[in-house]
C-alpha cells in the first residue's frame, strides 16, 4: 500500500558534487534566487533575510535563512513580508558515502509542508514547483565553472 503524504512534499536528486559544495549552495540567500521561482532576483535586506519576487504573481516573497554546516541541514522561513515569515521549507545534503555513494556525489532533498488554507491547486503548484526547483539546483551545481 502507499500513503500520500497531505502534509509534506519532498523531492530528491543525486548530485555529482561533494555535499559540502551543495550546502553552500543552498544556504546562499542571493543564489537562492538562481533557482527559487517563488522569489526571483533575490536581493539582501538583512543579514540572514533576503527578498525576491514571485515568477508565479509578481509579488514579493521574503526568506530568512537558518543553515546548520555540522548536520547540512537547510531551513527557509518564507512570507509575504519579514514579520509573516513561517518555517516552510528545508533542503537537507546527504554526502554520497551516507548512501554508498561517491564522495563526489550528495543527494539533496527539498521539503515543504502544507498550510492549513492551502487549496488542492496551490499545494499541487507548490509540490510541482519544488520537484523543478530540483532539477535547477541540480544543473546549477554540475554546470561546469
Amino acid at each position: 500500500m502507499t500513503m500520500i503524504d497531505r502534509y509534506c512534499h519532498t523531492a530528491t536528486a543525486e548530485v555529482a558534487v561533494d555535499a559540502r559544495t551543495a550546502f553552500e549552495f543552498m544556504a546562499d540567500g542571493i543564489r537562492q534566487g538562481q533557482w527559487a521561482l517563488g522569489s526571483w532576483e533575490r536581493r539582501r535586506a538583512k543579514e540572514d533575510l533576503f527578498v525576491g519576487t514571485s515568477l508565479f504573481d509578481a509579488k514579493e516573497t521574503w526568506v530568512r535563512i537558518s543553515a546548520d554546516p555540522d548536520r547540512l541541514l537547510v531551513d527557509y522561513f518564507v512570507g509575504r513580508s519579514p514579520e509573516a515569515l513561517l518555517p516552510r521549507n528545508s533542503a537537507r545534503i546527504v554526502p554520497g558515502p551516507a548512501t554508498r555513494r561517491s564522495e563526489k556525489s550528495c543527494l539533496v532533498t527539498l521539503m515543504t509542508w502544507r498550510l492549513a488554507d492551502m487549496t488542492d491547486e496551490a499545494w499541487e503548484q507548490l509540490c510541482v514547483t519544488h520537484e523543478t526547483e530540483l532539477f535547477m539546483i541540480k544543473g546549477l551545481l554540475e554546470r561546469p565553472c
